[in-house]
């Protein structure tokens, strides 16, 4: 197929950065969305010119003018709903965090491999291209025995939380909290690089909810370990790093891999950013078409693998913190 007819779950504002990513492809085209709610969809399928509005998700996945979809819903809908496409014939797109937990991963891989379509977690970073300059450059810094990322950003969600107002983010109903949220920032480009490690030792700060306001896992490889920090009720300006023997690589905001530089251990620097797309959903999307055009049933970076290794780290690290979600239970 020339063009891949995607069906929409979702009206946040991930969808609209989704939307600004797809508008350099092509390839790409929104023929239908879903919403709760006739008016809201309504409302966002004219933004962007949707023909079709469900409120029926059942009914969307019978639409043969769909060939693919992109969820964008709360994690603990990801995997009812990429079941209910993947079963009907549509490959998937699901955002982060994948789903609620590894359990729910494995059925989403065993669906996708057994109706031959393709299914990717949405996690873009590790598609950017200073991204792959990490990659490609990583032998320039030695033996590798460090690896630092953090993500800490004050959530205005937070600041509602505490007026006694509880928005998704902080749902433990909805399989959220800042692990969910922005942890696998720090977590995800960790395993596609180094694999996953030996084991993990985790921290958090649980809110009233249940779900970690913030924490902190280590993890340990043979020869390195890994510190991760993420947090939604504090901030920081701290760069991420890799350090090896000879150097440390320098990556400025690991949620977006921005701005990438090795510093030698002699104080030579050399920068390795290179110029992207500020609509960085487009290099996720590119990669998801052309997954579904080569007849693949998964991604060449974001793998089944690392998303069952990542989700498998994350409920370890949540089993360590406290957290449990409703669907933990089923």
């Amino acid at each position: 197929m020339n063009t891949v007819n995607f069906g929409i779950i979702g009206s946040n504002f991930i969808v609209d950065t989704f939307f600004r990513g797809a508008s350099h492809i092509s390839r790409f085209k929104a023929v239908s969305m879903y919403s709760r709610t006739r008016e809201r969809g309504e409302e966002f399928a004219a933004k962007y010119g949707i023909p079709n509005v469900y409120t029926d998700l059942e009914e969307m996945a019978s639409d043969p003018q769909v060939d693919a979809v992109y969820i964008a819903s709360p994690n603990a809908l990801h995997c009812q709903q990429a079941l209910l496409f993947l079963n009907r014939g549509k490959h998937v797109l699901c955002e982060k965090a994948f789903a609620s937990n590894a359990r729910e991963v494995e059925s989403m891989i065993a669906a996708a491999k057994s109706n031959r379509l393709m299914l990717m977690e949405a996690v873009r970073t590790t598609q950017h291209p200073n991204y792959l300059q990490v990659k490609h450059n990583l032998h320039k810094l030695g033996k590798i025995r460090r690896y630092f990322a953090q993500y800490c950003q004050y959530s205005s969600r937070y600041d509602k939380y505490k007026e006694g107002i509880v928005l998704n983010a902080f749902k433990r109903e909805l399989s959220n909290g800042s692990l969910m949220d922005i942890g696998i920032y720090c977590l995800y480009p960790l395993v596609a690089l180094f694999g996953k490690p030996e084991r993990i030792q985790a921290n958090g700060v649980l809110l009233e909810t249940g779900v970690d306001g913030e924490g902190s896992i280590i993890a340990r490889y043979p020869d390195m370990e890994a510190v991760m920090m993420f947090s939604k009720i504090s901030d920081s300006t701290l760069p991420s790093e890799i350090q090896g023997e000879e150097g440390n690589m320098q990556i400025q905001a690991i949620n977006n891999f921005d701005k990438v530089r090795i510093i030698y251990r002699d104080k030579r620097q050399e920068e390795l950013s290179v110029p992207y797309n500020p609509d960085d959903i487009y290099y996720e999307l590119s990669a998801f078409i052309d997954g579904i055009q080569a007849g693949r049933v998964e991604d060449t970076i974001n793998t089944h693998a690392v998303s069952l290794s990542v989700m498998e780290l994350m409920d370890e690290a949540r089993r360590q913190m406290g957290v449990i979600f409703p669907a933990d239970k089923l």
